[in-house]
């Protein structure tokens, strides 16, 4: 299988690295050398922070900041896994990389409008006809509405592309924005009919890999 994971930066770096987890993802990712398996790091805590120091600028700017630390992280993850040393820039140096190697790292694939690393995660997993894309984020999975702000909040384990996209399409994009998927992931895993899931944990994420029941969200 081809599978891409878009890796949480806040899962990488709440605040200090996390080497527990890290440590964790690494022994997962190592027990399926069978998969093709492309991650994409997010910015996470650190990207929303810079991005915050510079709220007067453009929202281009804001987003490159962001996209340069999704870079670092990718760096930092890459090598802890003992994959590529340097992280590819482009959707083809990710290609050439995978012909290589079952297991690649990057970060953002360079400034688009509008896109977080979850887009680039979506962008890469249609370039590449991967079979499932998987976003590993910190939250359960889905829900109706925020959980930390309403105890109401259902989960869902289940949505079709159609009824996410218009979830997702009512939420303003602002760079660093702090949300399961974005908008355009959302449209391009909608219009490509890309299997993606959005979970948390390291069971959950191995449970997936192997083709095991898990506790997350499907979105097909």
């Amino acid at each position: 299988m081809k599978i891409v994971i878009s890796l949480g930066g806040s899962l990488i770096n709440p605040g200090k690295v996390n080497y527990k987890f890290l440590e964790e993802f690494k022994k997962t990712i190592k027990k399926f050398p069978q998969h093709k398996i492309l991650v994409v790091t997010g910015g996470g805590k650190i990207a929303r922070e810079y991005i915050e120091a510079l709220k007067t600028k453009s929202e281009k700017i804001r987003s490159l900041i962001g996209i340069g630390v999704t870079k670092l992280n990718a760096m930092l993850v890459s090598n802890f896994l003992d994959s590529n040393v340097i992280v590819p820039d482009s959707l083809n140096d990710v290609a050439k990389s995978l012909s290589k190697s079952n297991l690649v790292v990057c970060g953002a694939l360079g400034y688009r409008e509008k896109m977080t690393s979850d887009g680039t995660a979506a962008d890469v997993a249609r370039g590449l006809k991967a079979d499932m894309l998987i976003n590993i984020t910190n939250v359960k999975g889905l829900y109706d509405k925020d959980p930390k702000k309403f105890k109401n909040a259902k989960f869902i384990s289940n949505i079709s592309f159609s009824d996410f996209l218009k979830m997702t399409n009512e939420i303003k994009y602002k760079p660093g924005q702090h949300f399961v998927f974005d908008q355009s992931g959302a449209e391009i895993i909608t219009r490509y009919k890309i299997k993606t899931v959005i979970l948390t944990g390291i069971k959950n994420l191995e449970n997936c890999l192997a083709g095991k029941r898990f506790e997350g969200t499907i979105i097909n």
